[in-house]
């Protein structure tokens, strides 16, 4: 199963300031890179968003303990373990990842952030850590982002990762990012995991602003199956070293750009979601507020009826109209509801559009890339969620996951 119209990148710009590596450490997999270590330079500034999920893993709970008392310095990732729903043996292991690499880089277990990514459930391998994390050192390198994205695959079929540059005050800004997910993914917060860096200057509080602002139309607004992660971890990186500072004249400029890269790398986990053949668009507008329209948007989206016909390229959207008409909107006025597929109109003020033809709908449903626009005739605010169909692969993939 390919990845739908998505192609690896060839190339990940370096961030300066900014070094890592993959290694292999054979957690789960033999003759694969499973562990990364990012290492930051000092004075680098980060934040980041977490999982909702109650049975948050093991190092997201510490991730979330170690940034209230120091600055990161390094990142200790691992994929094929999530170390979630391992108890206190789970997080003594996490605790011992950030030590070993504290031991080799001679800072403060603190300063390390530990990550998994995995099959939930299973004990960590700690053993494997310390030969693997000397390795990881030995290598470092500004120019390993293709690399690490590779590393943190579990179920990807195509590594994920976005650079974008812009000219402030006379100087290129540079920012990478990468991430992994392919299923369970409807994240509240990010995806799976994301790792995003920049060399702007930028205060940590700023900081955490414009990374929840870049999230909430990106990573926050996709789904592949409805379930969030137990790891979703998103982490974003400042190091300052192009001396140009974000501030109140520029900050609105870098925000777009950042929204930008982080949108593009989100779409990325929709077009490589598990079985995907299709990436949809679902288009609410003029709905009385944001909550109102992503409430529909996620009940199309969700929609088993409406996710196999998008996989068998069926234009039965009377799919897609039971399930606005079954989203929790109070008093939807179905007159008032119209709907598209691509440019192709289907319903007009909640009556078939006269014009409409079976072929018509079909040319639609044929395409890869396919939007589907809900009009609620309520208000004037509309969002957008992006998925993908629900295919045979979807669940041969989840099936034999653990096999």
């Amino acid at each position: 199963m390919m990845a739908v119209n998505l192609n690896q990148a060839d190339k990940l710009l370096a961030i300066e300031g900014i070094k890592l590596s993959a290694v292999a450490a054979g957690i789960r997999y033999a003759g694969r890179n499973d562990v990364v270590l990012v290492e930051m330079a000092k004075g680098t500034t980060t934040a980041a968003v977490f999982t909702r999920n109650a049975f948050c893993a093991a190092p997201v709970q510490i991730c979330r303990e170690h940034l209230s008392k120091a600055s990161p310095r390094y990142l200790i990732i691992n994929s094929g373990n999530a170390n979630a729903g391992t108890g206190k043996q789970g997080l003594d292991a996490a605790y011992q990842c950030c030590q070993s690499v504290a031991d080799n880089a001679e800072c403060e277990r603190e300063a390390v952030l530990p990550f998994s990514t995995g099959v939930i459930g299973e004990q960590l391998p700690i053993e494997k850590f310390p030969p693997a994390v000397e390795s990881a050192f030995a290598c470092l390198d500004n120019d390993a982002w293709l690399a690490a994205a590779q590393a943190i695959m579990t179920t990807d079929t195509v590594a994920k990762g976005v650079s974008k540059q812009i000219s402030l005050s006379g100087k290129t800004i540079t920012i990478t990012g990468i991430a992994k997910g392919s299923g369970m993914i409807k994240p509240n917060m990010a995806t799976l995991l994301a790792y995003v860096a920049t060399d702007a200057k930028i205060d940590q509080t700023q900081l955490q602003e414009m990374l929840v602002e870049a999230t909430e139309d990106s990573f926050n607004s996709i789904t592949v199956d409805g379930d969030t992660s137990t790891n979703d971890s998103l982490v974003l990186m400042a190091t300052g070293a192009s001396g140009v500072e974000i501030n109140a004249e520029n900050r609105q400029t870098f925000q777009a750009l950042l929204n930008e890269l982080m949108q593009d790398l989100s779409h990325r986990i929709i077009r490589d979601g598990e079985g995907a053949t299709k990436f949809v668009t679902v288009h609410v507008t003029q709905a009385n507020d944001r909550d109102e329209a992503r409430e529909v948007a996620y009940t199309v989206a969700h929609s088993p009826l409406v996710k196999t016909a998008l996989f068998a390229s069926d234009p039965n959207w009377g799919r897609i109209l039971a399930a606005v008409g079954r989203s929790q909107i109070k008093q939807l006025d179905v007159n008032k509801v119209s709907l598209w597929l691509g440019e192709t109109q289907l319903l007009e003020n909640g009556m078939p559009e006269p014009s409409y033809t079976e072929e018509k709908g079909q040319a639609e449903m044929n395409k890869q890339d396919i939007v589907i626009k809900i009009q609620l005739g309520r208000g004037n605010v509309d969002t957008k969620i992006w998925t993908n169909d629900l295919s045979y692969d979807y669940v041969k993939i989840n099936a034999e996951y653990r096999s």
